[in-house]
């Protein structure tokens, strides 16, 4: 066997990369010296990429398979390092395999809350947060403009950054939207498409992209919520009386159910309010309604009346013709009247409601005394 061949027997290497890490983006195949063999055999799995950096500079970029690092298949490093065809001797230069796979279930979230202006509460503030996933798709500007040298490179060393533009962008599709506040929740899917698509360039310069943005929720203040909550209670109890004999019988239940801060005082209170609850109740109906009042009486039947005199009738006569009559004379206590259900003619002071029109006017003055 000639001596070069044996020499090229010893330097042949397979350069390969296995992780199990699940946040590994990038390592560094480590060689003493960063010393390749010529020839050696170069494995590039699905979900890799593979990296060279000749004397600091990138040199290719091996997608997956398998490669015979030779000359003739590596055009881009024969270029840099005028390799003598003759000898073949090893080379020195860096390998850094990237992981392309996706990273899944990256969190982000608001620091600090984000001013909205709601069509129905006015200005209100905003906290939200969700999950993102991240990808390599461009080995070479993520190495250039991320990695660096760095031996090892994981996703948390990124996360930070990309959680940031992420915030920045839901900040304003958030502050911008027009949403109301209450309608959120029914377009998380869309606000996280939108905010995914608008921070797309951004990602891109790093050589990434992001396939998967979801918002997870969007919360208000505590006191918003505080509000909403006992206006949601208000909608349940329907009106402002079942809403107090709601808010008593929780009183009532806090009460007893802490019977050292007032012991029997307390339970008798409970009681007290408990019965005097259930008689507005029985008063109200089961529903808290107000009890049907009775129909008011019919209006008393205006009479009409008939006179007597001289052998003939007059009439009808309504009681307020009968009370001027009275009151001009043509009516006295001794006419005798009539009316519809009377049985018979009737002197007029006889009757209970004629003879109130003859004490209008007082009775005439008594007969001077006999001198």
């Amino acid at each position: 066997m000639p001596i070069f061949d044996f020499l090229r027997g010893q330097f042949i290497d397979v350069i390969h990369w296995t992780d199990d890490s699940r946040d590994t983006m990038v390592w560094r195949f480590e060689r003493e010296g960063h010393e390749i063999k010529y020839g050696a055999k170069l494995t590039v799995r699905e979900g890799q990429a593979a990296v060279f950096i000749h004397e600091g500079q990138l040199a290719d970029t091996f997608t997956p398979g398998l490669y015979m690092l030779e000359t003739n298949n590596m055009p881009i490093l024969t270029s840099l390092n005028h390799w003598d065809h003759g000898f073949k001797s090893p080379f020195k230069s860096e390998i850094y395999f990237v992981n392309t796979t996706r990273f899944n279930d990256l969190k982000w979230g608001t620091k600090n809350p984000i001013i909205a202006r709601d069509p129905e509460f006015g200005p209100v503030r905003l906290r939200a947060f969700g999950t993102y996933s991240v990808r390599v798709t461009d080995p070479a500007r993520f190495m250039s403009e991320i990695v660096g040298t760095d031996g090892e490179f994981t996703a948390d060393e990124i996360t930070f950054q990309i959680r940031n533009v992420i915030v920045q962008e839901v900040s304003r599709v958030l502050a911008s939207s027009g949403i109301p506040v209450l309608d959120m929740a029914a377009n998380t899917a869309e606000l996280g498409k939108l905010v995914a698509s608008q921070i797309s360039a951004t990602v891109a310069s790093y050589g990434l992209t992001i396939p998967e943005l979801y918002i997870e929720n969007i919360s208000l203040p505590p006191a918003v919520e505080a509000a909403l909550d006992k206006r949601t209670s208000m909608g349940i109890a329907g009106d402002l009386g079942r809403f107090t004999q709601y808010s008593a019988a929780e009183a009532m239940t806090a009460a007893a159910a802490n019977p050292s801060g007032g012991g029997g005082m307390g339970a008798g209170l409970g009681m007290g309010m408990g019965m005097a609850m259930a008689n507005q109740m029985t008063q109200q109906g089961p529903w808290g309604a107000a009890p049907a009042t009775a129909a008011p009486p019919p209006p008393p039947i205006e009479h009409v009346w008939h006179i007597a005199e001289n052998g003939a009738t007059k009439g009808p006569f309504s009681k307020a013709s009968m009370g001027r009559m009275a009151t001009d004379g043509t009516l006295t206590r001794d006419s005798l009247v009539w009316t519809p259900g009377q049985d018979g003619w009737m002197r007029a002071e006889d009757v209970a409601e004629l003879a109130q029109l003859f004490t209008i006017m007082p009775p005439p003055p008594p007969p001077p005394p006999a001198a």
